[in-house]
């Protein structure tokens, strides 16, 4: 049965409960509003540090965000994007991974390597690719309410702006909420499933408690990252050689202050 952790039982080594437990909640640590900057500086000093893998995954994003660009400019329409998006949702997680093990080999003092952040992709695949799949469903999810909401939009071409408010209110509400909630179950998944081996539904759970018990801070985050991708994509996908390894090192970072350390014996 799905449990929270008391963060009692990480002050008594005896109380711990094994990472192997399923569906249940990490506790984690509060930061202040300004933590995001901090994090964001500590991905740009390991973008400067890693230059050959920050290029490699640079390139993987920017490659995949140019393929949406000319996607859409080709098909001259808009309606392909939220497909394109999906795909992306799927790869996405898994180039971040290369990201965050570059981080994590220099926190333990060790030389990243291009060839062992790509073997990162196999530490619990199963739960990594489940995560995907889940991605991908609310993209999915969120397209078909897209579709539904579109009867609102207006019949007559050149309709005045006022005819335009039900769609682009009610479109905008049921972004915004999909889109906290995508942000929350996704914040800090990949990485706990990554370092600790969890099964899928505890990293959901630790990354929505995580980023409900810093809500200001997590603001603030999803901005930066929001601003770094509207820079990628404003630039045909040349900003993203920079900006994506950028985040995914901050990212990386965010996860180390956020998430309570695991106790060893």
């Amino acid at each position: 049965m799905p449990r929270t952790v008391n963060p009692d039982d990480f002050k008594d080594k005896q109380k711990e409960v094994p990472d192997t437990e399923y569906a249940r909640t990490i506790p984690c640590n509060q930061v202040s509003i300004s933590a995001p900057f901090h994090w964001l500086s500590l991905g740009l000093h390991d973008f400067v540090r890693m230059p050959l893998i920050s290029a490699f995954y640079g390139i993987c994003f920017m490659a995949a965000a140019i393929g949406i660009v000319l996607l859409v400019e080709w098909q001259g329409t808009h309606l392909v994007v939220m497909p394109s998006l999906v795909v992306y949702m799927l790869i996405g997680p898994f180039l971040a991974l290369g990201l965050y093990d570059a981080s994590w080999e220099r926190e333990k003092g060790h030389n990243a390597s291009l060839l062992h952040s790509m073997k990162a992709i196999g530490r619990n695949s199963s739960s990594q690719w489940a995560f995907a799949v889940l991605l991908a469903v609310c993209m999915i999810f969120w397209m078909r309410i897209a579709a539904l909401l579109h009867a609102l939009y207006p019949s007559v071409q050149g309709a005045p702006l006022t005819d335009f408010l039900p769609f682009l209110v009610i479109g905008s509400a049921v972004g915004f909420v999909l889109a906290c909630v995508v942000f929350s179950i996704s914040a800090f998944s990949i990485p706990l499933m990554m370092e600790r081996r969890v099964d899928m539904m505890t990293a959901v759970f630790s990354s929505f408690n995580a980023v409900k018990s810093n809500i200001p801070a997590m603001i603030v985050w999803a901005a930066l990252i929001c601003g770094g991708i509207l820079v990628g994509f404003a630039t045909y996908g040349i900003g993203m050689l920079f900006t994506m390894p950028i985040l995914g090192y901050g990212t990386w970072h965010a996860y180390h202050e956020i998430i309570k350390k695991k106790h060893h014996t």
